[in-house]
């Protein structure tokens, strides 16, 4: 790769802790689990055995071989070639572009109970959701230009809607039990998942709740000391994050019933009703405040590390030059930074466009589903390929060296390729399956292709350019 101008190495072993918890650690799935009983608990245990635990620790050792800028995009280069690199970067970065306004919608909804019926008069209101959605990514897109400082703030601040919702929600759930017991009953059998296609379909979404742990890397040149930091910060960071989702799951099935708890309000609800059973309802307004935070901070994390990936796709030549660039007085990758925003505020606002533009974005949802999982498919194939080869002096490997490395690169693998082929099978009150299957499929072939497209387009320019050279 050419030589990446000077990014400034402002990201601290703190900063990527708290980054590693607000990017992972999104409350919102908390309820999403609750609200498929006691038996969610134990695929919450095996989506941490067989796919977090593999990508963090492929995520550890990969950041520690090569700690640069660009993450994914480099290890997959350096594993299988220039192409499967942009390819692994394309998806990640397309896939990401949906869960911004996913993820603020929920916000949006959760601060609605910070202002009593006033504000729940806006629940139906698109003009209410897309106006909170395209205020924040401005925000956020102009904090990560005008510097690493200032967006790592914004982080580390939204780590707190985390933090307070989850802490709050384990002691109401404990002083409701202690006076009440447990509103969900727990047995041998309620903890057995029971298959169904439906139930399976529903799992792969558990699966999902524990990626983001490869974003960080993203940043590797704004890392200090990232072959020494990344890998504690996730070993950190990562159990809080494996802690808070079955803690917190736990704690709202103690706390609230299944049904309660369900839909995008689900875990504010169940808040309510356990600080209004125990009299503490003043609190709902704060914590739902918190819960906007925490969506805020979901967002800012993953556009300030996924825009990387563009701005070292423009050194590569493999976009155009200008995403390269580096502001010359903060020091960011402002255009790479500015233009992932701009797009993010896009899909927001076809989100509430007209009917027929809300299911292209639906099915733009469902396949963003599918590719923004290719990318660990890379990343767990890079894990395995670079074994190979000898790792730097200073570079931590996984216990067990080699043997072991492989076998968690292959469980990466094959959890991974069963989560997509779950994501791509229809629910059961799909009216017209097979016309979804195809939609999705296609969707998420098409978005590969763009990116097959670009490359050999930018390749053809690039090599064009050098010989008139």
């Amino acid at each position: 790769m050419a030589a990446i101008p000077a990014l400034k190495r402002g990201i601290r072993f703190r900063d990527l802790v708290l980054f590693y918890i607000v990017s992972g650690l999104s409350v919102r799935w908390t309820a999403t689990a609750a609200a498929a009983g006691p038996s969610i608990l134990i695929v919450w245990i095996a989506a941490l055995l067989f796919f977090f635990i593999p990508l963090a620790a492929s995520v550890m050792e990969l950041s520690s071989r090569l700690p640069e800028e660009g993450g994914l995009y480099i290890w997959t280069r350096e594993a299988f070639g220039d192409a499967s690199g942009f390819i692994a970067a394309w998806t990640y970065w397309m896939s990401n572009l949906p869960y911004f306004s996913g993820v603020l919608y929920f916000g949006a909804a959760s601060c609605l109970f910070a202002f009593g019926s006033r504000g729940q008069s806006l629940v139906s209101s698109p003009a209410y959701y897309v106006t909170f959605s395209l205020f924040w990514l401005a925000i956020i897109t102009l904090l990560n230009i005008r510097g690493v400082n200032f967006g790592k703030w914004l982080n580390n601040i939204s780590s707190l809607g985390s933090i307070i919702p989850l802490s709050a929600l384990l002691i109401l759930a404990a002083l409701s039990y202690a006076r009440f017991g447990s509103a969900t009953h727990f047995s041998v059998a309620s903890l057995i998942p029971h298959w169904s296609l439906d139930n399976a379909i529903f799992w792969s979404s558990v699966f999902f709740a524990f990626g983001g742990v490869e974003s960080g890397s993203a940043m590797g040149d704004e890392i200090e000391n990232p072959r020494r930091n990344i890998p504690l910060a996730i070993l950190l960071g990562g159990s809080v994050l494996a802690i808070g989702y079955i803690s917190g799951t736990f704690a709202l099935l103690v706390g609230a019933p299944s049904a309660a708890v369900s839909g995008p309000d689900g875990f504010i609800n169940g808040i309510r009703l356990l600080s209004e059973r125990l009299g503490l309802g003043w609190i709902v307004a704060a914590l739902a405040l918190f819960l906007g935070l925490n969506a805020v901070g979901g967002a800012a994390s993953y556009l300030s590390s996924t825009s990387r990936l563009p701005f070292v796709a423009g050194i590569d030549h493999y976009l155009p030059p200008v995403f390269g660039r580096i502001h010359p007085r903060y020091r960011t990758p402002w255009v790479a930074i500015g233009v992932y925003g701009l797009a993010g505020m896009l899909v927001a606002v076809l989100s509430q466009a007209g009917a027929t533009v809300r299911n292209a974005y639906e099915v733009l949802v469902s396949m963003g589903f599918i590719a923004y999982f290719i990318p660990y498919l890379f990343v767990f194939g890079a894990m395995i390929r670079l074994q190979s080869r000898p790792a730097p002096p200073e570079a931590r490997r996984v216990p067990g060296g080699k043997p072991v490395a492989i076998a968690l690169g292959t469980i990466g693998i094959l959890s991974t390729t069963a989560t997509i082929l779950l994501s791509a099978i229809p629910a059961g009150d799909e009216p017209n399956k097979p016309l979804t299957v195809l939609k999705v499929i296609g969707g998420a072939a098409l978005m590969v292709g763009s990116g097959a497209a670009v490359f050999a387009l930018e390749r053809s320019r690039t090599n064009r350019t050098q010989r008139q050279n």
